[in-house]
């Protein structure tokens, strides 16, 4: 039996909503990791520090007793941003990172960035202050393939972004293609990204395994294998500018299981262990703590957890779903199977 010590890991791309559903999710990941980037797509959208401040006032409320977390709080973009209150926000410690939406691309969207230029005094403010840009990298529209949009994004808003503001950092989140990886790796000292689970463990398969799967749907969606195979060797290569962020995404299963459902993956009960999974098939234990734990605290100045928690290669069964008082079920990642990895009691 396996078995691995690392110091605490840091999700660096979480969703925790908000309400009843937020007091439901917070438990997960707090119990799991010592800090997580906390995305501001709420409804409406955190896009000020005074929202910032308040939301996060509501996640440390939510935090089981015991657990030593901090919840990092980002900026939603608009086209009418104020840079003055975001550096504001980010001098006094509420802003960790500011977020691009592109309008419409993904969930509570739609008060997103309409057009990347509408940014400039923004981004030369954030440049200027050393504030990171997170971005969901998709470009969407009618005549944009699902498939293709993170490519689009690279070479219509991201490459001529970078090419503008030579020393803005930035994260491009939930990397899902081998181009996004190359792009990442040819800025090695201004750019990082975060890596999901389910785009290490599955490609586009997945979505239409005998029937649709609305569970296995997310943004950016699943791609085909060979995508997933970068992912992975760039997940567990131990290069400094790849590092764990699960965007996990709670939606309730009559929101998953509709018409038009949601798209994400809750996957806070079982990613760390999914995670271990991947790394463990590609012989690369040893680079683990790197992506999960150091990595991703380092590109944001920040120190990593000193403390440390083991995983013991042991199977848990995954719980078939979990309720969220007087709302509905959330299904998690595996469910109603198992993990290959567990934590071990404290």
């Amino acid at each position: 039996m396996r078995t691995i010590t690392i110091r605490q890991p840091a999700d660096m791309h979480v969703h925790f909503r908000d309400g009843a559903m937020l007091r439901t999710v917070v438990p997960y990941t707090a119990r799991t990791v010592h800090a997580a980037i906390v995305m501001p797509n709420l409804s409406p959208p955190v896009t000020s520090a005074a929202m910032a401040a308040a939301y996060r006032e509501r996640i440390r409320a939510a935090v089981p007793e015991g657990c030593d977390f901090t919840p990092l709080m980002t900026c939603y973009l608009t086209d009418d941003t104020d840079p003055a209150d975001l550096v504001r926000g980010h001098a006094d410690g509420v802003f960790t990172a500011a977020k691009l939406y592109p309008a419409n691309a993904t969930t509570n969207s739609a008060h997103g960035v309409s057009d990347i230029r509408k940014l400039d005094r923004v981004l030369a403010a954030m440049e200027e202050a050393g504030i990171p840009l997170l971005t969901h990298g998709e470009v969407v529209g009618p005549h944009v393939d699902m498939f293709d949009r993170e490519h689009r994004f690279l070479d219509d808003v991201l490459a001529p972004t970078v090419a503008r503001y030579p020393k803005l950092r930035v994260v491009m989140e939930h990397v899902t293609t081998r181009e996004a990886v190359a792009f990442v790796r040819a800025h090695p000292e201004r750019m990082g990204a975060t890596i999901t689970p389910q785009h290490l463990i599955y490609n586009r398969n997945a979505l239409f395994a005998g029937g649709l799967r609305p569970h296995m749907f997310c943004l950016p969606i699943l791609k085909r294998e060979e995508h997933r195979l970068a992912l992975r060797e760039a997940a567990t290569s131990g290069e400094r500018q790849f590092f764990l962020g699960t965007d996990t995404a709670p939606h309730l299963r009559h929101d998953k299981e509709s018409a038009c459902g949601c798209a994400g993956v809750f996957s806070a009960p079982v990613a760390i262990e999914a995670y271990l999974g991947v790394f463990a098939e590609e012989d690369a234990l040893d680079r683990f703590e790197a992506f999960a734990s150091l990595n991703g605290p380092a590109f944001y100045g920040r120190a990593p957890s000193e403390r440390r928690v083991t995983y013991v290669e042991r199977a848990r069964p995954v719980m078939r779903a979990l309720e969220v008082p007087e709302h509905g079920e959330l299904v998690p990642l595996f469910s109603e199977g198992e993990t290959r990895w567990s934590l071990e009691a404290a």
